[in-house]
């Protein structure tokens, strides 16, 4: 058995709690706080102490989908990035930047917060955007 504790830090919130990932024979097995974590100084939420459940579950997506012809399909990065990019630059060209909306996640620290509505605001021009710990 290969055992082995790295330290990391939970993605369920915007905190940046410290925890720790039990991994055994690369996989991860577990999860831990981390006590001398300046943010959670070795205190979990439920689910932090459940992050490696999620990362596991065989209902993970592990690549990317697109919808065609009412089916999901399996696709490359570029061609799904491709693809949502063609559609959102058609979809302003013909209803304009305010006809997109951006939710952000709580699963995303702040700095990727603040990225993606400054991605709204500088890139689509719209000022549509709200985050989900509001709804």
């Amino acid at each position: 058995m290969n055992g082995k504790i790295v330290p990391s830090v939970c993605s369920y919130c915007g905190t940046g709690c410290g925890v720790l990932f039990q991994v055994v024979n690369g996989k991860l097995v577990g999860t831990m706080p981390l006590k001398t974590h300046p943010v959670n100084e070795g205190k979990l939420c439920i689910k932090g102490w459940h992050l490696h459940e999620y990362v596991n579950s065989p209902t993970r997506l592990r690549s990317p989908l697109i919808k065609m012809n009412g089916r999901f399909r399996q696709a490359t990065w570029d061609k799904a990035l491709h693809f949502a990019s063609d559609r959102l630059k058609a979809i302003i060209e013909k209803y304009g930047p305010d006809s997109v909306g951006v939710l952000v996640s709580a699963k995303i620290t702040n700095e990727e917060n603040y990225l993606a509505q400054k991605f709204a605001r500088a890139a689509i021009g719209t000022n549509n955007v709200d985050h989900c710990a509001r709804l």
